[in-house]
């Protein structure tokens, strides 16, 4: 884990909802690197979780039809 790049620019899940359970990813990055940056939309400055495309994809769209 590391902390949040000011390079990077966040994008807000649309799921999220007000009730402040967002999470957020940086699409610049993934599409530059392979590697996207996910975090907590409540702790900016906290930690930042990596993952790869592939795995992104796969977890985006298992959420999507609600396999998970």
């Amino acid at each position: 884990m590391t902390t949040a790049s000011p390079a990077q620019q966040w994008v807000k899940s649309s799921y999220s909802n007000n009730g402040g359970s967002c999470v957020e990813w940086a699409p610049r990055t993934a599409s530059t690197t392979g590697i996207v940056p996910v975090r907590d939309s409540k702790n900016p400055t906290g930690p930042t979780l990596h993952v790869t495309a592939a795995a992104f994809s796969t977890f985006v769209t298992g959420l999507k039809s609600e396999e998970l």
